[in-house]
Parts: structure tokens; sequence; C-alpha cells
């Protein structure tokens, strides 16, 4: 872990929100074996978490770049926790669509001032924003099993035990926000001079993430009903997939980080979409046990630039980090549940091999997106920027503005 409390805090307060997030998908075989939901019927629980998310994100991130909201820190961690418990008590498919839509708000309000008070504590170290990256990483991994320790043995009935990781997390918020409050009362120095914002770069790299978007949420999706069709196991067979994929997240983020600081983030960027697509077909493809290292693989694939997009683009648009944070951190993990429906009613209509097939050629896409994007930390750090803290032990004050 760093040696930044704040961010250790952050990193820690993040997978207590993520958690909410993985949790979506280890419900999904829970819902089928006790609900009988069809392929299309599970998508629609993931949508109903991630359109609202998706479109909240954004909304939020312009709310803190003009106000500072650090109180939405505990608050939509909260809210996250809520909805998840609520999905399983009623076994209404309209109240189980409303109550995750509800957690996919929670989740929107919290990442863009978690990311816009992250950067300021990492004092420009693209390690330690992995290591705030990472928490989320870890939340997710832990979702399958936290939901597999609580729902298997008494039911969906048992969904409002979830709600505890929200409860800590917000906990955890409390020191971050009497560290602001402090910063707030001795008073807050600049946070340097902003470069120039770069819109098209932005909006490249998003169209990038959302590619990024469409595998991960595509896989998170159905990789345990996948595993357990290809290696003929139970769901616990469907749980170790689903804990692979999101663990890796976690070695990925962190080796993200490190390789950015050996070259720019736009070639480890590059690399890592390039990386994706071997791995998500030997996943598609091979047969039996093989999937499971392939999962790994492609884990890793999809992590390694999941930081490192966020500070870029927080870097092209660095007037509104918190609509930059909002939009590339919240849609690596919202929008991709635009396209799950189609994906599950795709399965449905033929099987879930074929519909998972054409995630092999979307990592394609993201390389051509971000292979000529420019990196504007090597070219535009200015005199007064703090210099990169290696271990993101940079204690540059947390302005709140």
């Amino acid at each position: 872990m760093p040696k930044n409390p704040t961010i250790t805090l952050l990193s820690l307060g993040h997978a207590c929100v993520d958690v909410y997030q993985g949790a979506v998908a280890a419900l999904v075989p829970f819902f089928v074996a006790e609900r009988a939901y069809s392929y299309a019927a599970v998508s629609g629980v993931v949508l109903a978490a991630s359109l609202l998310s998706s479109v909240a994100q954004p909304l939020f991130g312009l709310l803190t770049d003009r106000w500072t909201m650090p109180w939405l820190l505990p608050l939509s961690t909260l809210l996250g926790g809520a909805g998840i418990a609520l999905g399983g008590v009623s076994g209404s498919y309209p109240l189980t669509l409303a109550s995750v839509a509800v957690s996919g708000i929670g989740v929107a309000a919290y990442h863009p001032e978690a990311a816009r008070v992250a950067r300021i504590a990492a004092g420009g170290s693209h390690r330690a924003m992995s290591w705030f990256s990472v928490g989320g990483n870890i939340g997710f991994a832990l979702a399958p099993l936290l939901v597999a320790a609580v729902v298997a043995p008494g039911g969906l009935r048992t969904t409002p035990l979830l709600a505890l990781p929200a409860l800590v997390g917000a906990v955890l918020c409390l020191p971050v926000l009497r560290e602001l409050e402090r910063r707030r009362a001795t008073g807050a120095a600049p946070e340097g001079v902003p470069r120039p914002d770069d819109p098209a770069s932005f909006v490249r790299l998003s169209l990038a993430v959302v590619v990024r978007s469409v595998v991960f949420v595509g896989l998170s999706t159905f990789v345990p009903l996948y595993a357990q069709q290809r290696t003929h196991g139970g769901p616990a067979a469907g749980t170790a997939a689903l804990f692979t994929l999101y663990a890796g997240g976690a070695v990925g983020s962190v080796t993200g980080g490190r390789l950015a600081e050996r070259w720019d983030r736009v070639t480890v960027t590059r690399r890592a979409y390039l990386l994706m697509i071997p791995a998500v077909a030997g996943l598609v493809l091979l047969p039996g046990p093989a999937l499971y290292p392939c999962v790994a693989l492609a884990s890793a694939a999809l992590f390694v630039p999941f930081s490192l997009q966020v500070t870029l683009g927080q870097d092209y648009l660095p007037s509104r980090v918190g609509t930059a944070g909002g939009i590339t951190l919240g849609l690596t993990v919202s929008v991709g549940g635009l396209a799950s429906p189609v994906i599950g009613a795709l399965a449905d209509a033929t099987s879930l091999r074929t519909a998972l097939a054409p995630l092999i050629l979307l990592p394609g896409l993201g390389w051509l997106l971000v292979r000529a994007l420019p990196d504007p930390a090597a070219d535009h750090r200015t005199a007064q920027d703090p210099p990169p803290d290696p271990d993101g032990s940079c204690q540059q004050p947390l302005s709140v503005r």
C-alpha cells in the first residue's frame, strides 16, 4: 500500500463502493437459479444498474467541478449498498430493477468526487492513482466471494447482509472529510497552473473507454455462466471465473502504474489493448479449464490501462477534472451495461459462445482510438507542478477550492 494515508483510505473506500458494481454480476447466477430469469432478463438487471449510473456520473462530475461536495463520499457509499441489499428481497422484477438502479446512482455519485480528491492527494504520481484504482479492483474481486458466502447458504432473501461493506466504507470516508476540513481551516495551496483543455483527445480516449467497458461488462456478466458451460461445473466454477476476472484487475492496475513510470501512459495503454485481443479470444474459444488462465490474462490486459485512462482524461480536461473523472472512471464500468442486453438476446437466440465472440474484435477498435493520442504529462509539465512521488507519499494539500 502507498505511504500516503489519504490515498490508502480512499483506496479502501473505493473497494467498499465497487463491491456493489461487482455484486450485480455476481448475483446473476442466483437470479437464474431462483427466479428462472433468461439471459435477456439478467442482462436487464445489469442494464438497470448501468444505465442511470452511466448517465449520472458525468452529471455528478459537472457538479463537483462547480462545487466541492466531499459529503458525497459517505452518502453515495451508503446508497450503493442500500440498493444491492434490497435487490434480492422482492421477487418482483420491476422492484429488483429499481433497487439495483438506486445502487448504480450511489456508485455514480461516488466516483467523480473521489477521483478529484485522489488526484490531488496523489501529487502527480501514476502509481498512487493506480493504488486508488486497485481499491475498486479489490472491491470487484471480493464481490463474488461475498455474494457466494452470503447468498449461497440462505438465498436471495439474505441480500440485506450485503450492506455491511457500505457501512464500513462510510466510516472510512470520515477521516478524509476531517482532513479536508483541516486544510480548509489552514488555507489550501493552489493546485498548480492548469494546462489548456484538449477536448478532441478526450473524446477519442472516452470512446476507447467505452470499447473497454463493453468488453469488461460483457465478460463480467456472462463469464460465470459461460465457465459453468465450458467446464461442466456448478456455481463454484462460475464464481471462480468471476473472481479471477476481478482479482486479475488488481494486478493489472498496479502493473499499469509501474509501467507508466518506464514508458508513457499512451504506449502502455495501446499495448494493453493489443494484448486484450488474444486473451479474450482464448477465453471464448478454448475448451475446459484452459478458460481460467485466459480469464486472468484478459483481466490484466483490461485493467493495465484503468488508472492511466483516468489520469489521461483529467490531463486532457484539467479545468474539469470532476467531469473527466466521472466519464473515464465511471464509463469503464457502466456504459458496457448498455450492450449487455444485446449480448443476452443474442445468446438466447444462438448460444452464449456465439454472443461473446464479437468481444474478441472490439479491443482492436480501442487500439485504433488510442494509438496516436498525446501524453500531456510528457509535454506540458509546468514548473509549478509538484514532482511525482513514486510511492504516492507526496502530501500535496487537499484543495477544497
